[in-house]
């Protein structure tokens, strides 16, 4: 099947640009953002399953408490390219620099005009593989950037004026990945793990850092960076690791705080102390949502809205596990302002959970 693309002299294989990967049903296309500022926290995701013939997205928006999201899903478009999905689209303004976000759901009171600017450059994090026994669960390429948003979002007849001030992060990422439901084959049991993501704006450059850790604290994904801003000739400085030491609310697996000990290519040093502000869950994006979680076929259009009260949610329901805290940073005799994305399952040696969904503190 041809597309548009086609015309243009980028290929990678004999095949056109539709066909994607290998054939395989877990390959995806994502765009995801963040936005935040003090008193305001939302996301947004829009997802591409070339093999599956299928596209959904979500919207979601977290305010005093009280997350709202719009879940889209339905048929793939012909030309992967529109990336329209009933009452939401992103529009690609200027690859790289400028995207453009729409919402329109009236009958749902939720609404936005949102437009995504980089202030820096994009950082291609280390590639992301793994595999459970002779199956591969990820493999996967991530680039990570950050900007600003502007514009308006109308949430049940209250409008939001982003101004200047709301900070974005941008994940663009492609490859395989096996979402919880959706597996080929035999079924796999939960595979236990920590994952840690934290893009954290600070005035002149923003700090991230990755990890995927096993139960006994070994890493199998790991990258650290500096990423100048305001300044697309700067090239990101690399880190030569991270450290963290997360400090767990009793009964819980959400930090109640966090320090990330940064090393130095030159041998030295440095810390960042994380102060969570409020709790963003990542299921209002569809990540393990027991309906709207990813890749699912609903109908050739589905559209739905759930609102959550977050601090009345069960802290150790698998599917609240995932989230991203805002948090305040201080590094370098600077104050920031980013998010700590946490997902701790099954046990973890260092930490002190013994159980699959216990909680920190708990009984040994």
């Amino acid at each position: 099947m041809l597309i548009p693309f086609d015309d243009y002299p980028v290929h990678q294989t004999a095949l056109p640009l539709a066909h994607a990967g290998a054939g395989g049903a877990d390959h995806y296309d994502r765009l995801w953002f963040n936005g935040f500022r003090d008193d305001l926290m939302f996301g947004v995701a829009f997802c591409h399953y070339p093999n599956r013939t299928l596209m959904d997205g979500a919207f979601s928006v977290l305010r005093a408490g009280r997350q709202t999201s719009l879940f889209v899903s339905g048929r793939a478009n012909p030309n992967p390219v529109d990336t329209r999905m009933g009452p939401m689209r992103i529009e690609i303004v200027e690859p790289m620099r400028v995207n453009r976000v729409l919402v329109d759901d009236p009958e749902h009171g939720i609404s936005a005009d949102l437009t995504y600017t980089a202030t820096t450059p994009a950082f291609e994090e280390v590639r992301q593989n793994w595999r459970t026994g002779s199956r591969t669960t990820m493999d996967s390429t991530r680039a990570t950037q950050w900007g600003q948003w502007t514009g308006t979002i109308d949430l049940d007849g209250e409008t939001i004026d982003l101004g200047d001030d709301t900070f974005a992060t941008k994940d663009r990422s492609w490859g395989q990945r096996t979402t919880p439901g959706n597996a080929v084959g035999a079924p796999l049991p939960p595979q236990p793990f920590l994952f840690l993501w934290s893009p954290i704006h600070f005035e002149d450059h923003c700090f991230h850092f990755l990890v995927f850790e096993n139960p006994d604290g070994s890493q199998w994904a790991h990258d650290a960076v500096l990423v100048p801003k305001n300044d697309s000739s700067g090239a990101p400085a690399k880190l030569a690791r991270v450290e963290h030491d997360i400090q767990w609310t009793p009964g819980q697996r959400w930090s109640r705080s966090a320090t990330l000990t940064a090393h130095l290519l030159d041998g030295g040093s440095e810390t960042l102390e994380l102060r969570p502000l409020s709790r963003f869950q990542m299921k209002g994006l569809g990540y393990a949502h027991p309906r709207w979680g990813h890749g699912r076929w609903h109908d050739e259009l589905a559209v739905g809205v759930e609102r959550i009260d977050t601090d009345a949610l069960e802290p150790l329901a698998p599917e609240n596990l995932h989230v991203q805290q805002l948090v305040r940073a201080t590094w370098r005799g600077q104050t920031g302002l980013g998010v700590l994305e946490q997902i701790i399952l099954g046990p973890h040696e260092r930490y002190g959970f013994r159980e699959f969904l216990d909680g920190a503190g708990a009984a040994r």
